[in-house]
């Protein structure tokens, strides 16, 4: 019954627990743009290798990049509008005239002294000519006062502040994503290993079943019920088994490894207790750490100037132009020619223009101001369960550890009993049924208070440089990976905290 029991338990979460496979699709940070080429054998894993491949392949960092690069080129097309412009053009044309169209005849030559044109000139006189013209010159235009176009520039650099924060932003959901997944297939080989030695006990049990019903001192019973208990050990393995190999395939689809590359993962578990700060603190940190926060302000600074420079369309232009070049007829003399010009727009009436432009960018103003204001609860929010959630976890980590404890020493009571022949096999598989729901728990708890602890590093806006200490390991890597201690208030000696109220 309790072997049953078992089953129904811990074989549907086993085969469940990978099935939801997210597509890159609806959400980019489940792919990767590039796949390594597959190495023989298995390839030593660790959390900060798996963080960098997925950091340097992952589709969702691909697509922050080139957001980033779109906004250095919008702040490009900004900034054109304040530098001058110099071009360069040269020309050869070929045209006719019509001299009689243009009202020269030959009977204009009369209203002319005489003598004044040579009489060549006169009785040759043709109404079409055919010039041949070539010019060539450099052309200067110069914005000198334009507060409009200077505004936008302003904007446009905040965009790219936004941009790289948005990159930033990325970069912790990659590594909260990756981690992840990391503990995930963690969590899927410590319950295949739990299953394993399960099966292992549950052989030798039926062995000693078997041996024992052949000998005639316990009822058919009693091995049926043994070799009943290791088959639906048997399930369970393969579907832990089968949990892990899913969890690897997901691993690897979001560091830009082949699907089917063996992995030996390098780190085991990790467990550490995280000390405490005040709420308050934890806010503070929050608040200048956490990069989405920093995005939102950097775009309502955007919408300021994007403000300001729809009140500066009522404002007076000024701007040079000119040029110099030559120009002539093939086979004559080339002579200089030069411009030299200033212009000054001053708007009259475009009031409908004027008014649209600052609603909209007032709306848009308006709009990011009531974000910022949201996101700002939203992190209090977050923190707060995150709280909740890694103080809870960290307290259901301590029962399960203590409940395997319990449960591995009345499996080996009731084995024992059972090897000395003072009771039938039942309490081993009750016993077996309780030690693996708490050892399934146990790993379910451990995954769990890690995820928590990363979704605080994220809430704080500091999981790239604490994701390490977050989860016990003190350990600081290199700069190629992003990671590195953060010092200052609230992180004494590179410590972690969990914040509290």
């Amino acid at each position: 019954m309790l072997g049953a029991l078992l089953t129904v338990l811990i074989l549907p979460a086993a085969v469940a627990q990978m099935q939801n496979n997210p597509s890159s699709a609806s959400d980019p940070i489940y792919g990767s743009v590039t796949t390594a080429q597959p190495v023989a054998g298995a390839l030593p894993l660790s959390l900060d290798d798996a963080i960098r491949r997925g950091l340097a392949h992952n589709l969702q960092m691909a697509i922050a990049t080139q957001d980033q690069r779109t906004a250095a080129g919008e702040r490009l097309e900004a900034i054109n509008y304040l530098m001058p412009t110099i071009t360069w053009q040269a020309e050869r044309s070929r045209n006719q005239f019509n001299l009689a169209a243009e009202g020269f005849r030959p009977s204009t030559f009369s209203s002319f002294p005489p003598g004044f044109f040579p009489p060549s000139l006169i009785s040759g006189f043709q109404p079409l000519v055919t010039v041949n013209v070539v010019s060539a010159q450099a052309n200067l235009d110069q914005s000198l006062f334009d507060l409009r176009s200077l505004e936008l520039y302003r904007a446009a650099k905040e965009e790219i502040r936004a941009a790289d924060y948005s990159l930033e932003t990325s970069r912790g959901a990659v590594i909260q994503t990756v981690a992840n997944s990391y503990l995930q297939a963690l969590a899927d080989a410590a319950n295949v290993s739990n299953a394993q030695s399960l099966l292992a006990s549950n052989a030798e049990i039926l062995r000693q079943a078997t041996l024992e019903h052949q000998a005639g001192t316990i009822a058919k019973l009693d091995e049926l019920r043994a070799r009943v208990q290791y088959q639906q050990q048997e399930q369970v393995v393969i579907a832990q088994q089968n949990a892990f190999k899913k969890a690897e395939i997901a691993l690897n689809r979001q560091i830009g490894l082949p699907a089917d590359q063996e992995i030996q993962l390098t780190d085991e578990t990790p467990y550490a207790a995280l000390d405490t700060m005040p709420l308050e603190q934890a806010l503070q940190i929050a608040y200048s750490h956490r990069q989405i926060y920093l995005q939102l302000q950097a775009k309502l600074r955007s919408a300021q100037y994007q403000q300001r420079a729809a009140r500066f369309e009522r404002l007076p232009t000024l701007k040079f132009n000119g040029n110099y070049g030559v120009v002539g007829t093939v086979g004559s003399i080339y002579h200089g020619a030069f411009l030299a010009q200033g212009t000054i727009s001053i708007p009259i009436f475009r009031e409908a223009k004027f008014r649209g432009d600052r609603d909209v960018a007032d709306a848009a103003a308006r709009n990011t101001l009531s974000q910022l204001a949201d996101l700002k609860n939203q992190i209090e929010a977050q923190i707060r369960d995150s709280m909740l959630d890694t103080a809870a976890t960290e307290q259901l980590v301590k029962v399960a550890r203590s409940n395997v404890a319990l449960s591995q020493s009345s499996l080996d009571d009731a084995t024992d009993r059972f090897k000395n022949g003072v009771d039938d096999d039942l309490p081993v598989v009750e016993a077996q049924a309780t030690l693996a729901a708490a050892q399934a728990q146990l790993v379910n708890s451990l995954y769990q208070y890690n995820r928590a602890k990363l979704g605080l590093a994220r809430s704080l806006g500091i999981i790239e440089q604490q994701y390490r200490v977050y989860l016990g390991n003190d350990i600081q890597a290199d700069g190629a990976g992003g990671i590195s201690q953060l010092h200052g208030p609230g992180y004494p000696n590179g410590r972690s905290f969990a914040p509290s109220e």
